[in-house]
């Protein structure tokens, strides 16, 4: 007889959900509204970690404020702080803060008032210590502190909430984060806790007494839904990480409170918009600028000398940039190839052809804006160089660089 597959098997430990909560100005009332909407326990026992823009020299009443309207415990974190269900966890002033096997860890800010990303910081932490058992929350806020720690929460199979920015005080934040299609619900803080309740208590509850169908029924429905995709999107993801697959396919599931794989099947074949979602979170993945330094060094070293000597007669460079998600790694290589050329004193013609199968990561690669965390891969003096800081934090690359860069969707016949 087929063994059957217990969901205890792929995840035994005993997890709680901890929601990473981030805000700037105009936070406070999110906040307020939002545990006031929420109830003091929940079955999957939430734990609330709460990050907001604080001034570094005032005593932050942060916590008093929030405890008016819960009856949960809320505490100012201290260092080392173990995190508890049914708690509230509020960030004190003047520290980054961040989440190591299950603990607060408070730190010496690593930049200037001005320039910190608390909560990148702090998501950043959240996505590597809790995998996909993260949540992120983006309330009001001005700038784009937030955007690239939601990234990391998805890219790690976790779950994204925004504030709707209609209902924002502040809305900078919001549409920033949004900016990134990483959101899976787009909500009014008094909605949120809803949502929040019935995703975890699916995610963190049913699903973990819930016995899978047997492995060949598994396969088969897995199949199915290899086949919509191929359909939709003209990919086979039949040859992928089947382990990532599935936990990818049960997040979706618990997004929207479905129990049974192939129930998820019947959703997605009455919802092609489901296709297209599961479609974009089998795709994320990581990146950032200069990722890997031993690398671009090796480039710029061994590389880049060959290629400009064996290219002397005809001038011009091409590169192609596959799988260049949101342009990062691309852009990196023609910010490398300007840089050899300049010191060299050479006047070539660079064409870079990046190309991903993600549509969405294509649109958000030709603008070439991205948040103020890429200070943390990009040293300032290319920051200066090859970026401008615009209005609300983010920087855009200039001009000279992104005309280097066709951008284009690889589509597979």
């Amino acid at each position: 007889m087929p063994k059957k597959v217990k969901s205890s098997e792929i995840n035994s430990k005993d997890t709680f959900p901890i929601v990473g909560i981030g805000a700037s100005a105009g936070g406070l009332s999110a906040f307020q509204t939002f545990f006031k909407a929420m109830p003091p326990t929940s079955k999957s026992g939430m734990a609330f970690v709460l990050v907001q823009h604080l001034a570094p020299d005032h005593t932050s009443m942060l916590a008093e404020l929030i405890q008016r309207n819960t009856k949960m415990r809320v505490l100012q974190v201290e260092d080392g702080f173990e995190v508890q269900p049914n708690s509230v966890y509020i960030i004190p002033p003047a520290h980054d803060m961040a989440l190591i096997n299950g603990t607060l860890q408070l730190l010496e800010p690593g930049a200037p008032h001005g320039n910190r990303l608390p909560i990148d910081f702090f998501f950043n932490s959240l996505a590597q210590d809790q995998k996909d058992n993260a949540i992120g929350i983006i309330l009001s806020g001005t700038g784009s502190d937030g955007e690239q720690g939601i990234k990391a929460i998805k890219e790690a199979g976790g779950m994204v909430i925004v504030q709707d920015p209609d209902t924002a005080e502040y809305s900078g934040m919001p549409n920033s984060a949004i900016g990134t299609h990483m959101a899976d619900y787009i909500l009014p803080p008094t909605e949120i806790p809803k949502k929040l309740i019935r995703y975890t208590e699916h995610r963190f509850g049913q699903l973990q007494h819930h016995e899978l169908a047997t492995q060949t029924e598994a396969q088969n429905i897995l199949n199915k839904i290899f086949v919509l995709l191929r359909v939709e999107s003209g990919h086979d993801f039949s040859k992928y990480k089947i382990s990532t697959i599935q936990r990818r396919i049960l997040r979706r599931m618990a997004i929207h409170q479905i129990v049974e794989m192939g129930d998820y099947l019947k959703y997605l074949q009455g919802y092609p918009n489901e296709i297209e979602a599961l479609f974009h979170d089998l795709l994320i993945g990581v990146t950032n600028f200069f990722r890997d330094p031993d690398v671009f060094a090796a480039l710029e070293t061994k590389v880049l000398p060959q290629l400009f000597s064996l290219q002397d007669s005809e001038k011009i460079i091409r590169v192609w940039s596959v799988g260049c998600s949101s342009g990062e790694e691309a852009y990196s290589i023609a910010i490398l190839l300007k840089e050899y050329m300049t010191e060299m004193s050479l006047n070539y013609t660079i064409q870079i052809f990046a190309t991903d199968i993600d549509k969405k990561a294509i649109i958000s690669a030709r603008k070439g804006l991205y948040p103020a965390s890429i200070a943390e891969h990009v040293s300032a003096e290319r920051l200066d160089k090859f970026f401008t800081s615009v209005d609300d934090g983010r920087y855009r690359i200039h001009k000279n660089i992104r005309d280097m860069l066709i951008f284009s969707e690889h589509r597979f016949n």
